[in-house]
């Protein structure tokens, strides 16, 4: 078994996308860079949560994914609809599920996704779980703020977040000043 992988230029600069091939697979990665320069951290991430260090360049099974995306960056697209292959902790799964119903354009906070999830007083956590997605953008953990409406941490950097938001037409007051 192989992860299979292609990149995307994109306005925020190129991702690589990777994609679980076997039986009921699908997306389990987006990172921020080129494939070249995050090749150590995708092997080690792969290895830890599919068992395999071994990437394959193969566009063919990241078509769809790459057409979704180019398709949300021009504008033409507010959700996706992509099988997942999401490897992580039960709570952590719940959390990236909690963040696929922030709808675009919106924000939500982590305690807004605490509640969301039926753990109130699980807000740190949240965000460790928030931190840990492994297909941002997909998964939009870029729509969750801080309490006060704060932008805070962001995977590829705040300045990513931002324009997201901003690509959303998000114009809460305060989060993006």
């Amino acid at each position: 078994m192989a992860i299979r992988y292609d990149e995307i230029d994109s306005p925020i600069g190129v991702l690589t996308l990777g994609w679980n091939a076997e039986p009921q697979g699908g997306l389990c990665q987006i990172e921020f860079g080129a494939f070249a320069d995050v090749e150590p951290k995708l092997r080690a991430w792969s290895e830890q949560r599919f068992g395999t260090g071994d990437w394959v360049r193969d566009p063919g099974a990241l078509s769809e994914a790459v057409g979704q995306l180019r398709a949300y960056f021009n504008g033409a697209r507010r959700t996706f609809d992509l099988p997942l292959d999401l490897r992580g902790t039960p709570f952590q799964i719940q959390v990236w599920k909690a963040l696929t119903d922030i709808p675009f354009g919106e924000v939500w906070s982590y305690k807004d996704v605490a509640v969301r999830i039926g753990s109130p007083k699980a807000v740190r956590a949240v965000g460790g779980a928030n931190n840990r997605n492994p297909v941002p953008i997909i998964v939009p953990c870029h729509r969750v703020i801080g309490a006060s409406g704060a932008m805070v941490g962001y995977g590829g950097g705040l300045h990513i977040k931002t324009f997201l938001l901003q690509h959303e037409g998000f114009s809460g007051k305060g989060a993006l000043a």
